[in-house]
């Protein structure tokens, strides 16, 4: 459980990275910044896929179309959505969307349990997940102020919505994807986690080539201002993309894959409150200031509410590790 949580922690490090990454590149539509995330993936996924080509091979036809899903939804989709909520409603309000994932995901994995270690009383979950639903709102409540005393005026009140809609859709696929990617691995140990992170960056690459593709058609043809393909700051682009490529898409998805097989999957969920917490530090280093008393409390209920959900699927059967 310790290495499983350490795993889990150092995953929402590296997630933590792409919520910034809007922010630096404000110029640079949402669809273009997952596209190019996920094109650096895929080449970065090359590399180890040489070295692990043996249990590449090994990987049967349902393998990949599972591996083609997850990498759809919770790779391209989801991350186009969230960078596109972002630029229409700056980061707080994405970020309190999607800081509601811990509490989503554990209510969705234990409505309907992939296994009997998943399946926990009700009563028993619920502490933890009031902790965290506190915290969340005070920090979130916290950053609206903030939003609310510094309006940009170039941004409307239906930008502000519209981004609400993108965010939520990006959480339903978040949703899916955690629990559907750690049944999968909880039900085929055999797939090592570092050769399951690479099988889907190896699934995203052609995916995202041709979605890179069409939106230059797309472009082209509606008269679109952005410079295709690298935009206005091609080097800086470029660097970004090879940064969360490596770090928030292969490292990160390889560390939450180790996770998802050694912890249950409504407890792997709660964890996701690591990204909430290094989204948020990574957003006052860039806005260089500190945190108010009610950010510092709402961290505190959150690191609470993760605390409870450790103690709570500790007393749960052991998860067998995988082979």
């Amino acid at each position: 459980m310790f290495i499983g949580i350490l795993c889990a922690l150092c995953a929402g490090l590296m997630w933590g990275l792409v919520f910034v990454t809007p922010l630096l590149l404000a110029d640079y539509p949402g669809v273009v910044l997952s596209l190019g995330r996920y094109v650096a993936f895929g080449l970065i996924a090359l590399v180890p896929a040489f070295f692990d080509r043996k249990r590449i091979a090994s990987l049967s036809r349902e393998d990949w179309k599972v591996a083609f899903k997850l990498s759809l939804v919770g790779n391209l989709l989801y991350y186009a959505m969230l960078a596109t909520a972002i630029q229409l409603a700056d980061a707080p309000l994405p970020t309190m969307l999607i800081g509601t994932l811990p509490i989503v995901i554990s209510v969705c994995a234990n409505w309907r349990p992939g296994h009997v270690s998943e399946s926990v009383a009700w009563s028993r979950l619920a502490p933890s997940l009031v902790i965290l639903c506190m915290g969340l709102m005070l920090v979130n409540s916290s950053e609206l102020e903030h939003l609310r005393s510094n309006v940009d005026n170039t941004r409307s009140t239906s930008d502000y919505m519209l981004g609400c809609l993108v965010a939520l859709c990006a959480v339903a696929a978040w949703t899916w994807y955690p629990i559907v990617n750690s049944r999968y691995l909880r039900a085929h140990p055999r797939i090592n986690s570092i050769t399951w992170a690479t099988a889907q960056g190896l699934a995203t690459l052609p995916m995202a080539l041709v979605g890179f593709i069409l939106y230059g058609i797309y472009s082209h043809v509606a008269g679109n201002s952005y410079d295709f393909p690298l935009g206005p700051r091609p080097t800086v682009y470029i660097l970004m993309m090879l940064l969360i490529g490596l770090s928030a898409s292969w490292i990160g998805t390889l560390l939450w894959n180790k996770a998802s097989q050694l912890l249950p999957t409504a407890l792997v969920a709660q964890l996701i409150v690591f990204e909430t917490l290094a989204a948020l530090l990574y957003a006052f280093l860039l806005r260089g200031m500190a945190p108010d008393m009610k950010i510092l409390a709402g961290v505190a209920f959150l690191c609470v509410g993760v605390v409870f959900g450790v103690r709570t699927f500790s007393r749960q059967a052991p998860v067998s590790p995988p082979l």
